[in-house]
C-alpha cells in the first residue's frame, strides 16, 4: 500500500476510529487520542503487509483494539458508577460529553466486555467480525456481549 493510498483510508476512518476508542476509553479524550495515534502508527509501519482482502477498517480497528489491550493496565475499570464519576471528576473528564453515563457504565465492565459492546453497538460490527478483531471465537463474543448487556442494564438501571 502506498503512503497516498493509507492517507485516504485513514483519512475515510479516522473518525469511526476515534469515536471506538473513545468509547474503549470510558470518553477520556485524552486517552482515546493519544491510542488513536499508537494505532495509526502501528498500522502505517505495517501497510506494506496489509492485503486489500478484507476491510481497511476492521484491519485498523484491529490494531487499535490490540493497542488499546496493550495500555489497557494503565486504563483503570471501576465498580461502580458513582466511582467512576468521582474518577471521572478527579481526572478532568470531558463532562459535557453527551453520553457521560454510558462511558461511565462502560467504565465498570472488563476491557473485553467493554470492546465487544463498543463494536457491536457503537460501530456495528457482526459478532464474526468482531471474534475476527478481537482475535476470539465467536461463542466468547456472545457471552462478552450478553454479559456486558446484563450489566450495563443494572449499573443504569434499565
Amino acid at each position: 500500500m502506498t503512503r497516498d493510498v493509507f492517507i485516504t483510508h485513514v483519512e475515510r476512518e479516522q473518525e469511526a476510529l476515534r469515536g471506538f476508542l473513545l468509547a474503549l476509553c470510558c470518553g477520556k479524550k485524552d486517552d482515546a487520542d493519544d491510542l488513536a495515534q499508537d494505532a495509526l502508527v502501528k498500522a502505517y509501519l505495517s501497510s506494506a503487509g496489509y492485503q486489500d482482502k478484507g476491510k481497511f477498517r476492521s484491519w485498523l480497528f484491529k490494531i487499535a483494539y490490540n493497542t488499546f489491550l496493550n495500555h489497557k493496565a494503565s486504563l483503570r475499570c471501576t465498580e461502580s458508577i458513582d466511582e467512576a464519576r468521582a474518577l471521572a471528576s478527579s481526572a478532568h473528564a470531558d463532562s459535557e460529553f453527551e453520553h457521560q453515563d454510558l462511558y461511565l457504565a462502560l467504565r465498570t465492565l472488563p476491557p473485553k466486555e467493554r470492546s465487544s459492546i463498543t463494536l457491536f453497538y457503537l460501530n456495528g460490527y457482526n459478532i464474526k467480525e468482531i471474534a475476527a478483531i478481537t482475535d476470539t471465537s465467536e461463542d466468547a463474543v456472545k457471552k462478552q456481549l450478553s454479559r456486558g448487556r446484563d450489566k450495563l442494564k443494572e449499573k443504569l438501571k434499565l
